[in-house]
């Protein structure tokens, strides 16, 4: 019997590989692999360090002896303290150079970007498988031509593959953004209690040059090319707002995408998948809910309320800092990034498997599209003799005759009808269903469509074809 709380994400949204980078495990591995990097570094610019204790440090990096680091925590009350004894354990002839210098923000800071960096990675090939499979789609319905809407009333015509572009786009908006926060993350580095690195001072004897290589070659050790210049004791927490703020970009996107979905579902046009055995209502037997949908949207919203949380942390940082950013930000943060995994693994799942039911989408363009010819028919008129004000009035009022018997008596439109009844416009159905050819009425769609995806998607998906044609089995 489960007792204690446990949150979705862990049980039913996020993935195992998601879950792991902000895991106990993750967090004290990089732990050991910044204080190596500290040993190796101090060493390389002529502190007392030797290489027998670096390798008792590099042998023990992985096998944390996790009880002995609990039950010193439970005396000292301080995490790295903590597991700075339980190193030292393990590592009896290092024990005295461990942490050297470093407060315990050089190992939890450090982490944190660490941590963010690993997992923008994750997000940005899902983000990338995702933009594919709604490319190949786009493709594939590219001519297809279907209601296109402003303010959720009928409009134009457009076409299936043209409405996904749109989707695409905002989604490459966000890749963009991913791209950048990955080039920009910056180590820490060593900085100190205040960010003055004053006890760097003392250990080099005020030798400047070997306090700064000291954070590069700190840097480069964990794979990063760039140190954050000038700080307090912690990176700023403008860092965290700007991620949670990409991730927040995300989440627009999908959520746009979702709601789309969800009511091209309630028209019949598209679907999300269903599988066999699926239930869409525990009372209405016949229900194919969008429920996949809804869960982005759900998710989604989540996301775009907790990009509030780092803004506000970032805002009400004292000086050099202060602790009431930790609680917050080890929630926020891991569970901005484990939302946006969710709702990636289902935009995955979705997007691999859209319906679509051309008859239905003909049948609703073949109802709006008379309305939505009148142009057309009236300059057909026109060239036979026609007088385009009187045709023009003529067509208002067809049009209108026809909306009400749609609207108010629920009967097909017979907007053709009229016309073609009405010897001003010297017309003939056959004529008219020239006339009438959707493809004529989707405007540069085709060509917008084939553009888009050979010109701008195309070579993003081709630098990253080794990432792509991932396949992901929802657990729920």
């Amino acid at each position: 019997m489960r007792t204690n709380y446990e949150s979705p994400f862990s049980t039913r949204y996020a993935s195992k590989e998601m879950q792991y980078l902000f895991s106990a495990d993750f967090k004290f591995k990089t732990w050991r692999r910044l204080w190596v990097a500290l040993a190796k570094a101090e060493k390389e610019l002529g502190l007392d360090i030797t290489d027998e204790q670096i390798a008792e440090l590099e042998a023990h990096k992985d096998d944390i002896n996790y009880e002995v680091a609990e039950a010193r925590e439970k005396e000292v009350r301080h995490d790295v303290m903590s597991h700075v004894y339980a190193y030292g354990v393990q590592c009896p002839k290092a024990q005295g150079i461990i942490h050297l210098g470093a407060t315990s923000c050089y190992v939890g800071d450090n982490t944190d970007i660490v941590t963010m960096r690993e997992a923008m990675k994750v997000v940005k090939r899902k983000l990338l498988n995702v933009i594919s499979l709604l490319s190949d789609f786009a493709l594939k319905y590219k001519d297809m031509p279907a209601l296109a809407y402003t303010h959720l009333q009928p409009a134009q015509l457009t076409t299936v593959g043209k409405r996904a572009t749109l989707w695409i786009n905002e989604l490459l908006m966000d890749l963009e953004e991913v791209e950048y926060r990955l080039d920009n993350f910056r180590l820490l580095g060593s900085k100190g209690t205040t960010g003055t690195q004053a006890s760097f001072v003392e250990l080099f004897d005020g030798d400047s040059q070997k306090i700064k290589k000291l954070d590069q070659i700190i840097a480069s050790s964990m794979g990063f090319d760039k140190v954050v210049p000038v700080s307090g004791q912690t990176y700023s927490r403008k860092v965290d707002a700007q991620v949670l703020n990409t991730l927040g970009g995300i989440a627009q996107s999908t959520s746009k995408f979702a709601n789309d979905l969800r009511i091209l579902q309630n028209f019949k046009e598209m679907e999300e998948p269903f599988e066999a055995h699926q239930i869409g209502s525990s009372a209405m037997p016949y229900k194919r809910n969008p429920m996949r949908s809804e869960r982005i949207c759900a998710l989604a919203r989540y996301v775009m309320v907790d990009t509030l949380n780092p803004a506000f942390t970032a805002a009400t940082q004292w000086f050099e800092r202060t602790l009431d950013d930790s609680a917050n930000k080890r929630i926020s943060v891991a569970e901005g990034f484990l939302a946006v995994d969710s709702i990636l693994n289902i935009m995955i799942n979705v997007c691999d498997g859209l319906v679509v039911y051309p008859k239905v989408i003909e049948q609703r363009v073949m109802r709006e599209l008379p309305f939505m010819a009148t142009e057309n028919i009236m300059m057909s008129a026109v060239k036979k003799g026609g007088n385009r004000q009187q045709l023009h009035e003529k067509l208002r009022v067809h049009a209108l005759a026809a909306a009400k018997r749609v609207k108010e008596e629920g009967l097909e439109n017979d907007m053709i009808d009229r016309v073609c009844a009405d010897p001003a416009f010297q017309i003939t159905k056959e004529e008219l269903a020239g006339v009438l050819k959707p493809i004529h009425y989707v405007g540069r769609s085709v060509e917008q469509t084939e553009e888009f995806i050979r010109d701008v998607i195309g070579p993003i998906l081709e630098k990253n074809k080794d990432i792509l044609g991932e396949k992901v089995q929802l657990s729920v």
